[in-house]
């Protein structure tokens, strides 16, 4: 039994030692880790927000009418050129009967009393020119014809104020049947004129179409939108978590997706000073004027995203973030600098900007340096795969 333990034991001390040795040749059979290297180079590194929108006018111009009737003609159409003062449309007025005919028993009414104080005129300068001859003739005295003078003046006076009355019932009536008289020229017009220089965005009316003019219960239908093409701006709208982020005056990548390899440059001009909820998140409205731009004819409408220029540094010397290290103690950032065939020495950097795939690196590394790639398996970096 004694013999029989002995035997077992010695065949588990040779099985561990073949074990032991069989794993120490696998070992020595793996290629050993080789690792590579890359070099800082100069780059352009941008940090950046994105914000979603369309490009519109700066201004739009909303052409109304000042009196309500029907759109009779339409002279331009939209995408067209338009001065100041050029034709836009004609409008036809329809009369309401009713106020038609009030006017028109206005007009009746004042020329009747223009009649009785034309009749009494009449009656006052006859007994004027009476009263006169006997004041000169020393009959009456100076107090009654100075009473029957003033009775004659009054009534000279309303005689004139009748005539007034009558021209304005006529001029009124006038207004009311054809939208304007040759007494207030400018003023009521069925002739509709831009009243700025710029291109027609819209015409959302048509001959036969009515329209109002703008009151204190209605803004007016409108004829036409006129904008200068030429000073458009991005409107849109940033996350609230990226709101704080930002600041009036940062410069704007602007890029238009009906217009391919083509970037416009803006600055951020407004930010709402209150965000809206939209589905499920705050949103900021901004708004970004676009700098002088060439020849490239932007629509208004067309959706757009502008990339907002956070920090920006040109022809730095950056690496790679993946290639950074940091200390699990002081949490200082470091690289690993090749000094011969792999062997590496630990060196500290200073880190300034990172877009996610580059940082700069202020200081620590030259750019011959070349930088040990640590985070790789068999030879591949972790973040090429």
């Amino acid at each position: 039994m004694k013999r029989t333990k002995t035997i077992i034991f010695l065949i588990l001390i040779v099985v561990a030692f073949g074990g032991a040795l069989m794993y120490l040749w696998n070992k020595n059979q793996e290629d050993p880790i080789t690792y590579t290297s890359e070099s800082p180079e100069e780059q352009t590194i941008v940090v950046k927000t994105v914000a979603t929108g369309s490009i519109v006018p700066k201004e739009e111009i909303l052409i109304k009418p000042n009196i309500s009737g029907v759109i009779e003609e339409i002279f331009i159409e939209a995408g067209e050129y338009v001065k100041q003062g050029d034709l836009i449309a004609q409008i036809r007025v329809i009369p309401n009967v009713s106020s038609l005919t009030s006017a028109k028993n206005n007009i009746a009414s004042n020329q009747t009393a223009l009649q009785t104080a034309k009749i009494n005129l009449e009656t006052q300068q006859a007994n004027y020119d009476r009263q006169k001859a006997l004041f000169d003739k020393g009959v009456i005295s100076a107090n009654d014809f100075e009473g029957v003078k003033n009775s004659y003046l009054q009534t000279k006076q309303s005689v004139e104020q009748a005539k007034i009355n009558v021209n304005s019932a006529n001029q009124n009536y006038d207004i009311i049947k054809t939208g304007t008289t040759s007494g207030l020229g400018n003023i009521a017009q069925t002739q509709v004129r831009a009243t700025v220089s710029g291109m027609v965005l819209d015409v959302p009316v048509k001959a036969g179409n009515q329209v109002i003019e703008a009151n204190n219960f209605n803004e007016g239908t409108s004829i036409a939108s006129l904008a200068d093409v030429k000073q458009m701006i991005f409107e849109g709208k940033v996350d609230e978590s990226e709101v704080g982020k930002i600041k009036e005056g940062l410069p704007l990548e602007i890029t238009v997706g009906a217009i391919e390899d083509k970037k416009f440059d803006a600055v951020l001009d407004y930010i709402a000073p209150k965000g809206v909820a939209e589905n499920g998140a705050i949103q900021f409205e901004i708004k970004g004027s676009l700098k002088k731009m060439d020849s490239t004819f932007i629509r208004a409408g067309l959706s757009a995203n502008a990339s907002i220029i956070l920090e920006k540094v040109e022809n730095v010397l950056a690496i790679k973030e993946a290639l950074v290290q940091y200390d699990t103690e002081t949490k200082k950032p470091y690289v690993e600098v090749e000094v011969g065939d792999q062997k590496f020495e630990r060196k500290d950097v200073e880190l300034g900007i990172s877009d996610g795939i580059f940082v700069e690196v202020k200081s620590g590394i030259s750019k011959d340096d070349k930088i040990k790639v640590w985070n790789q398996v068999q030879g591949v970096p972790k973040y090429a795969q």
